[in-house]
């Protein structure tokens, strides 16, 4: 790794990320949210979608590949169904538009689905998903992404890393990519100066395992659990691009590319919980299910069984009374970042 990490709270990151985005065009409302949205994930321990994602929003900005101020626009309502244009937004302003849609519309009819189309980038799922949550609602979010991740038996990219996630009020959160690891865990490892990944990660470009940070970049992430993460990654992309009308799979690019337009689409989905019993009774039913499930005696090597949310959350208490821990590497690229915005780092 090159250097050392660098400890900082979580306010005073998100304040400065905040600044960053400001001084790069975005409206300021939309700034504060990209900065809780990137410091929220740090918090929850998924530095893969933090504070690290800001040096390829701005550059995307700065190359008019994403527009900061568009606020999208409602394509049709129709009952409990919306069909949302992010009209090349920021992909965090465009979510909250659209979990903002999700959340009424739930509240009216029970259920609730919002469909975007031409987003950017959002972060992390989870973040989305819990706004449902706590809202008293179970929030279940998908984006499909550019086209990175071959499909099981191909070694040519057709589908992307397409992240699903279901949070609920109640102790469990579920947030993960369709491969392995989401392909921004291997940027950063390769931003932050590790010489390797662990195996099962990527492929390099000839579809050949790789455990080297630089190959796997230029190469593919794997697909989760062979031909079922295949078959997950297509169901992502068909309640994304194809129920929504957005573009094509070829057509979708990620934040590392510039010169296109990202034109990701989203899956907002909201059941209202109150609808079948008391928020209440369902979290106590949960959490009933959470403590069966996490009775089963430790295999060997383990000292505990968790479920889908317990080390994010045990991650995000330590970080808000410690401090959060960022690469050098990350750190430094924020600098230079800042430096040609003119905004100061804080003190560290």
């Amino acid at each position: 790794m090159l250097g050392s990490d660098i400890t900082i709270s979580a306010p005073v990151l998100s304040e400065y990320i905040e600044r960053i985005h400001q001084a790069a065009g975005v409206p300021s409302s939309t700034a504060r949210l990209v900065a809780d949205s990137l410091v929220a994930a740090n918090l929850r321990g998924v530095d893969s979608h933090g504070v690290q994602l800001t040096v390829w929003y701005i550059e995307r900005i700065r190359t008019g590949d994403m527009d900061p101020c568009a606020e999208g626009r409602v394509v049709s309502e129709n009952g409990c169904v919306v069909v949302y244009d992010g009209e090349n937004g920021v992909g965090q302003r465009v979510s909250e538009i659209c979990c903002g849609h999700a959340v009424r519309l739930a509240a009216q009819h029970g259920v609730a689905i919002v469909s975007a189309r031409e987003s950017n980038h959002f972060g992390a799922a989870a973040y989305w998903a819990q706004k449902m949550a706590d809202a008293g609602q179970i929030g279940i979010v998908m984006c499909n992404a550019s086209t990175i991740v071959p499909p099981w038996q191909g070694r040519a990219p057709r589908l992307g890393t397409n992240p699903i996630c279901m949070a609920a009020p109640g102790p469990w959160l579920l947030d993960m990519a369709t491969t392995t690891v989401a392909m921004n865990r291997i940027y950063k490892a390769h931003m932050d100066g590790y010489a390797r990944i662990p195996d099962g990660w990527a492929f390099d470009a000839n579809g050949v395992p790789t455990t080297d940070p630089a190959a796997a970049i230029k190469g593919m992430p794997m697909p989760l659990g062979g031909y079922k993460g295949s078959g997950i990654g297509m169901m992502v992309e068909i309640l994304c691009s194809v129920l929504s009308g957005g573009a094509k799979r070829e057509d979708v690019c990620g934040i590392h590319v510039q010169g296109r337009k990202a034109r990701a689409s989203q899956f907002f989905m909201a059941i209202d919980v109150a609808r079948f019993m008391p928020v209440a009774e369902f979290t106590a039913r949960l959490t009933q299910l959470v403590d069966y499930v996490k009775s089963s005696p430790p295999a060997p090597g383990y000292d505990e069984v968790m479920v889908a949310g317990d080390p994010e959350w045990r991650m995000d208490a330590e970080r808000r009374a410690h401090g959060i821990p960022l690469g050098r590497g990350t750190w430094d690229k924020l600098a230079e970042v800042a430096a040609r915005a003119g905004v100061t780092p804080p003190e560290v």
